[in-house]
C-alpha cells in the first residue's frame, strides 16, 4: 500500500491550505476547538468500485491534527460495493468537519481512477496486454493518480519527461523540416540515448513504423492508426519492438484493439476524464 512520503504530505499542505481548512468560520463558530467535542465518523463507499486513496485521506485528517486516530477497514485496491464501510476516523468534532472535504475530494478522485482502470483491465482480460496511463493527470497530483491506476491493475507509462525518449509527431515535423528522414531521427535518438533509457516513436501509418523499425526504435507507438493497420504494424514489429496502441481508445473500442496483437494500450481518459466515485464521510451517533 502507499506509503504518506514527504511529497504526499506535501501534496496534503498544499490541498489544505487551498481549502483554508484551518481559518472555517462555519466550524469556528459552532464547533470550536476549545469545546473539545470528540466524535467518530465513519469514510462509506456509496457506489461500487475500486478503493484507492484511503490512506491519503486518513492523513489528511491527522495532518489538521495529529490526535486524530484513523482505522482503516479497507485497503486500496479492493472491490468495494454501495454501503461498505471503509475507514472510522476519531477525535476532535472541530478537525474532523475541517479536513472533510479534503479528505473526500483525494479519496473520491483515487478510487474513480482505480475503478476506471480496473473496467479497461477487466475489457482484456485474456490477451497478453498492459493498460498505461499517460501524463494527462491533474496538475500536481500525479503522483497520486498514477498510484490510483495501479491500484484498478493497470500500468505506469513515463512519470515524467525524464522517463523515456518519446519522438512525437512534432519532433518529427521540426527535425523533417532540417530534411532529416523519420528513420534518420529514430537513429540519432537510439545512438545518443544511455542504455538505461527505451527509445519510443509516434507514428501514424505502416511505412512510419516500419522506419521506426528500421531506425532501432524499442518501442512503436501506434498513434489513432486503424484496427486493419494495427494488426499489420504490431504483426512487423513482433521481435523487433513493442508496440503500444494509443489515441481515441474508449472501453468500447480497446477489447477489439487488444485482438490486434499491440503489447501496450494506453488510455489517457483514465486520469483526465475520471468521475470521481461516490465515497462519503457519515458520523456516527
Amino acid at each position: 500500500m502507499q506509503p504518506v512520503t514527504k511529497d504526499i504530505l506535501d501534496i496534503i499542505d498544499r490541498a489544505l491550505e487551498e481549502d483554508l481548512a484551518y481559518q472555517d468560520p462555519t466550524t469556528a463558530y459552532l464547533i470550536p476547538i476549545a469545546s473539545g467535542q470528540q466524535g467518530q465518523a465513519v469514510l462509506l463507499s456509496k457506489s461500487p468500485g475500486v478503493l484507492a486513496g484511503v490512506r491519503v485521506a486518513c492523513a489528511v485528517f491527522q495532518r489538521l491534527d495529529p490526535s486524530v486516530e484513523a482505522s482503516i477497514l479497507k485497503e486500496d485496491g479492493a472491490g468495494l460495493q454501495a454501503g461498505d464501510p471503509v475507514a472510522i476516523i476519531r477525535g476532535s468534532v472541530s478537525a474532523i468537519l475541517r479536513a472533510e472535504r479534503t479528505a473526500l475530494n483525494f479519496a473520491q478522485r483515487m478510487s474513480g481512477i482505480a475503478t476506471l482502470t480496473s473496467k479497461y483491465v477487466a475489457a482484456v482480460q485474456g490477451f497478453p496486454v498492459h493498460i498505461l496511463d499517460t501524463r494527462k493527470t491533474a496538475p500536481g497530483l500525479r503522483t497520486l493518480d498514477k498510484y490510483a491506476v495501479r491500484m484498478g491493475g493497470g500500468h505506469n507509462h513515463r512519470m515524467n519527461l525524464a522517463d523515456g525518449i518519446l519522438v512525437k509527431d512534432n519532433h518529427i515535423a521540426a527535425l523533417q523540416a532540417q530534411g532529416l528522414s523519420l528513420r534518420d531521427i529514430v537513429r540519432r535518438a537510439v545512438e545518443q540515448a544511455p542504455h538505461t533509457l527505451k527509445v519510443e516513436v509516434e507514428v501514424e501509418t505502416v511505412q512510419q513504423a516500419q522506419e521506426a523499425l528500421d531506425g532501432g526504435a524499442h518501442i512503436i507507438l501506434l498513434d489513432n492508426m486503424g484496427l486493419e493497420d494495427m494488426t499489420i504494424a504490431a504483426r512487423m514489429a513482433k521481435g523487433r519492438a513493442l508496440t503500444e496502441a494509443s489515441g481515441g481508445v474508449n472501453l468500447e473500442t480497446v477489447r477489439a484493439v487488444a485482438q490486434t496483437g499491440v503489447d501496450l494500450i494506453s488510455v489517457g481518459a483514465l486520469t483526465h476524464s475520471v468521475q470521481a466515485m461516490d465515497i462519503s464521510l457519515d458520523f456516527q451517533a
